[in-house]
């Protein structure tokens, strides 16, 4: 860890990073949670002070505010890493998974620039138009008005940026408060955040797309093409730059997984999650980051992403076949339509809002249903064990 925040280029490239910065100090959540050590805690602060003032005493660094965040998750991850090593039995394998799905974590988020520079080199030329068109078939275009609004009230602008960068926060909480509560929930809840990004990039790849404001550039949030326009554009591919992040939204994929995977647990924490879930969805597309339409996917495909990471039922268990092949084949054939079948969305106001509707509603449904079983199944094992024994 030292060896990380000395590093001149880390420091630069990484660390002052607000993502990547909230990454790291995601592991003090973890640390607090499954700790509950006030003078660990008082490490984490005596050591990020440290490595800060070398840093920048020292090394001579540019002082920058989240790199802050960085030095405290690092000497959180040393905490957690040194404990797990002198700790024993239990303690120990409680620590161990407290420990390496933090740095599991860190190397997805470390990674996710690479993969999107490649994505951008794959493909030159993106879908924006198609995506765009979809959502002036509804007649309302939400990523305008919301960009509008952020103009209008710059606090709300503020508070869902906040809450758009800490999203590793609330993947940390949920993770830590099952691994204390309910450890058999623990991994599959962890699998289901690491393996969000992965296969969210396949899609970028399918389709790839950059958000309206980087297509619209200062025309963006005040000048939205006309209904009668956007009826008429030629919707072709055309080359961008920028990177290829917006079908489906992950951001808004990962909150959704952090409500869902939030129940049963703390009211606070059940709080939280819905926060993330509201203000993500906001921030998403009121930044231009975002169409609506990138919102509307981001249900069917975690809920594949639930079903498949939820192993404690069998993967020929009727509700969780059922939630992943809907959430499989529903991302897909969005993904399909988008890309070759525009014209269908203008046929009428009432094929676009059904399609939002019905994908939203049988997506929630479904999840219900999965979880339901999920916690039938489990004190099922929990008795079947003790009978054995």
């Amino acid at each position: 860890m030292i060896a990380l925040s000395v590093n001149r280029d880390f420091y630069t490239g990484a660390m002052v990073s607000a993502f990547f910065s909230l990454a790291l100090a995601s592991a003090i959540i973890i640390l607090a949670m499954i700790r509950r050590s006030w003078i660990e805690m008082l490490w984490v602060v005596t050591g990020g002070l440290f490595l800060a003032l070398f840093d920048f005493r020292v090394l001579d660094f540019h002082p920058l505010f989240m790199a802050g965040f960085s030095f405290l998750g690092l000497t959180a991850l040393a905490v957690l890493g040194t404990r797990t090593i002198w700790a024993a039995g239990e303690d120990r394998k409680l620590l161990f998974y407290g420990f390496f799905p933090a740095v599991l974590f860190v190397a997805s988020e470390w990674m996710a620039t690479t993969l999107l520079d490649i994505t951008e080199k794959l493909h030159p030329k993106t879908f924006d138009l198609f995506l765009y068109s979809f959502d002036s078939s509804l007649r309302v275009q939400f990523s305008f008005l919301m960009g509008q609004a952020f103009w209008t009230w710059p606090w709300l602008r503020f508070f869902c940026l906040v809450i758009y960068i800490a999203l590793p926060l609330p993947l940390a909480l949920v993770y830590a408060a099952h691994l204390r509560g309910k450890k058999e929930n623990a991994f599959a809840v962890m699998l289901a955040f690491l393996v969000t990004g992965p296969l969210g990039v396949l899609c970028y790849n399918m389709v790839p797309a950059i958000g309206p404001a980087h297509l619209f550039g200062a025309a963006f949030p005040f000048h939205p093409l006309s209904t009668a326009d956007a009826m008429r554009i030629n919707v072709i591919p055309i080359l961008t730059s920028g990177p290829r992040n917006a079908m489906p939204s992950l951001h808004l994929a990962w909150v959704l997984l952090v409500w869902w995977n939030s129940r049963g647990l703390a009211r606070w924490i059940r709080a939280i999650a819905m926060i993330f879930v509201v203000l993500t969805a906001m921030a998403t597309i009121g930044t231009g980051e975002h169409y609506f339409v990138d919102l509307v996917v981001a249900f069917p495909f975690s809920l594949m992403v639930q079903a498949l990471c939820s192993y404690s039922l069998p993967l020929r268990s009727g509700e969780r076949k059922t939630a992943f092949l809907f959430g499989t084949f529903g991302t897909l054939i969005w993904l399909a339509l988008l890309s070759f079948s525009t014209a269908v969305f203008w046929s009428s106001p009432i094929v676009p809002w059904a399609m939002v509707i019905a994908t939203v509603t049988s997506s929630v449904i479904l999840w219900h249903r999965l979880v339901a079983a999920t916690t039938e199944e489990q004190p099922l094992k929990v008795r079947a064990a003790a009978a054995t024994a």
